[in-house]
């Protein structure tokens, strides 16, 4: 197929509020030997947008300036090296950046078959948070079959994904959220017990529902206010995993004697600045491990709203709320 000469994306100048998001043409970029160039059908909006949008999170050497971070779509040019999909397959990706517009590069090794039975909303709503989630929670934090685990934020999309595979693959997951409606979200996920951080004190319900024995992991996005309480709530070789720091990256006055005393493990990690083989090798273990669950029902996205791409600012308003209960996408005109 002849491809156009410009696309339309998503603009956001210098950065700002949601409101400098506006649409507006530019080229179309061209696949490096191992990318794939692939004609977006839509596009997941994640927290590190909101913060790229911001002005603090900047994109890595060589990445587009343009935001987006992941998109489902049809392949529609391939790079001298790539040797595993041809033009017209569907595919998903996490993306180094640029899903925002109608056309974006994604290195082969990042990007995923669309699961069978899906559509474009849902194959977009995977890689970010999936990517994360396995990353993070089963190979930083070790997660096993099991095991108890406390997963803060559990309406996020980070959230959503990570109480379902944590269930899927035989832990006991509790997790924390803001209001009556949030808890309960949580609870029809498969979560066995969440907790309404604004009422209760998740410490003391973790030490409740574990009859004081504590938990072997903690995935947390919070930060700062949250770093004490976690290794409180861990018990003897725990692990407390990091992902991002809403809240602040700066704790002062913490007790820092449970990770001595307890032998615990503080480690997190970010996504974008990981090499294309590594993330290639998250991509390999989720297709393995975890698209045949997709294929078969399990684990779903759970998708709030959608907006059409134009009306990125809106979407970025609704992130900001907090709001929503699992992913906010973007669709984009065929």
């Amino acid at each position: 197929m002849a491809l156009p000469g410009e696309m339309t994306l998503i603009g956001h100048g210098a950065g700002g509020g949601p409101e400098v998001l506006v649409p507006q043409r530019g080229p179309l970029p061209a696949p490096k030997d191992d990318e794939v160039l692939i004609r977006t059908l839509a596009v997941g909006v994640n927290r590190p947008d909101v913060a790229q949008r911001s002005g603090n999170y900047p994109p890595p050497p060589g990445a587009s300036p343009v935001i987006g971070l992941e998109c489902a779509g049809e392949v529609v040019a391939l790079g001298a090296k790539v040797a595993r999909y041809k033009l017209g397959d569907r595919v998903c990706a996490l993306t180094n950046g640029g899903a925002y517009a109608e056309y974006v590069t994604a290195p082969e090794a990042q990007t995923l078959p669309w699961p069978d039975g899906y559509d474009a909303i849902r194959a977009a709503a995977l890689p970010e948070t999936y990517f994360t989630v396995w990353a993070n929670l089963f190979g930083h934090g070790r997660l096993q079959a099991g095991e108890t685990v406390l997963i803060h934020g559990g309406t996020s999309g980070i959230g959503v994904t990570a109480i379902q595979l944590a269930k899927a693959f035989g832990a006991t997951v509790f997790t924390t959220a803001g209001s009556a409606e949030k808890v309960k979200a949580c609870l029809e996920l498969g979560a066995d017990a969440a907790i309404d951080y604004k009422s209760q004190d998740f410490v003391e319900e973790v030490k409740k529902l574990t009859g004081g024995k504590g938990l072997h992991v903690v995935l947390d996005m919070v930060g700062a206010p949250y770093f004490g309480k976690n290794l409180r709530c861990l018990k003897l070789d725990g692990r407390l995993v990091m992902i991002a720091f809403l809240n602040g990256h700066v704790a002062e006055s913490v007790d820092l004697r449970p990770i001595m005393v307890k032998r615990l493990t503080v480690t997190g990690s970010t996504m974008r600045p990981r090499t294309t083989a590594e993330k290639g090798a998250i991509a390999r273990d989720l297709e393995a491990k975890v698209w045949p669950l997709l294929a078969k029902g399990q684990c779903a996205p759970r998708i709030f709203r959608t907006f059409p791409l134009a009306q990125a600012a809106e979407a970025h308003r609704l992130m900001e709320s907090s709001a929503h209960i699992g992913k906010i996408m973007l669709t984009v005109e065929a």
